[in-house]
């Protein structure tokens, strides 16, 4: 989180929910975020957000008790992680990314969507019980998570470095960071990540990165602009986000959050057999199909991280990647 994507492990019994938030390093490319500008966001508590109409035959795979109730229960994390999910301008309404998927996977299944904000490792708690539907949250898919959790795919899951602006460097691999100093959040993916690549510079003869840790964002930000370290490696949305409503910062390189070898991806989440994981999956492709998704990107700043299509439980983040 996951982070979201940072979540630290938890105890044993939230296992499941906090280690798969952690991903491996992936294929790079260089800046290539959405289509929103500086001053286009819209953080107000009128959202006016993207809907589709109702399609009868994707409703109908909705189990019977979910019809009959009429809403459709989503696990968000709670507010703080724009432009994936946090509080708009009267610090009550959830918006971002993820509220607005949530709404529109809900208006193709006819129902009326109901946030439930809480702790990312409550989301997990809260399908297991039954009390939430689907968890929409940046949540990785993984093969853990797939032995509980049916999972539909709607963005890809990437990390990326972020740098001064006007920065010349661009990050393509690991011998691009052998040398630099590089903050990132602690027991998260993005660290595994940087030290990883750093022992992979060691053995070929190269620097080893020098690892920071600082105790919030605000901190990362001080020591990035006065030139204590190079780059801030988190996830995606975060620095695109921050990279353009800052005007201070770019993000010089993309990673997949899933390993060398497989694209992580991002997943609307229910509880395994349950009968919604195929309507799930039905109605992000039809709102794939309407363009409607690809509005809902490109309004956070996030076309890079489109998926072409949903899939249904992929192939996902190893479970002996710790």
């Amino acid at each position: 989180m996951p982070t979201l994507i940072r979540s630290k492990l938890a105890a044993l019994t939230l296992v499941t929910a906090a280690s798969l938030t952690l991903s491996a390093c992936g294929g790079s490319t260089t800046d290539t975020s959405g289509s929103a500008s500086k001053d286009s966001f819209d953080n107000s508590p009128d959202q006016k957000r993207y809907a589709a109409p109702k399609v009868a035959s994707i409703a109908a795979e909705v189990p019977a008790a979910i019809r009959a109730r009429g809403t459709l229960e989503v696990g968000n994390s709670k507010g703080g992680f724009a432009p994936l999910t946090f509080f708009a301008t009267d610090n009550k309404s959830l918006i971002g990314v993820e509220p607005d998927i949530a709404h529109a996977i809900a208006s193709v299944l006819g129902l009326k969507v109901h946030y439930n904000p809480v702790s990312f490792e409550q989301i997990f708690v809260g399908l297991d019980s039954g009390k939430y539907d689907v968890g929409v949250s940046n949540i990785t898919v993984s093969e853990l998570r797939k032995q509980k959790y049916d999972m539909a795919t709607y963005r890809k899951d990437e990390q990326a470095f972020e740098a001064k602006k006007g920065t010349p460097w661009q990050v393509t691999g690991p011998k691009d960071v052998a040398g630099k100093t590089i903050a990132v959040p602690s027991g998260t993916s993005e660290e595994k990540i940087l030290v990883d690549w750093s022992a992979q510079n060691v053995k070929a003869g190269r620097k080893p990165a020098n690892v920071k840790y600082y105790q919030d964002n605000s901190a990362v930000y001080l020591a990035l602009q006065s030139g204590q370290i190079d780059a801030y490696l988190h996830p995606n949305p975060e620095s695109q986000y921050h990279a353009k409503t800052s005007g201070q910062t770019q993000v010089v390189g993309v990673i997949s959050g899933a390993g060398e070898h497989l694209q992580g991806l991002i997943s609307a989440a229910t509880k395994k057999d349950n009968g919604l994981g195929k309507a799930l999956n039905d109605a992000i492709n039809e709102l794939i199909k309407k363009g409607i998704y690809g509005k809902i990107l490109a309004r956070w700043g996030l076309a890079s991280e489109a998926v072409s299509t949903s899939q249904l439980n992929p192939p996902g983040l190893p479970i002996d990647n710790k």
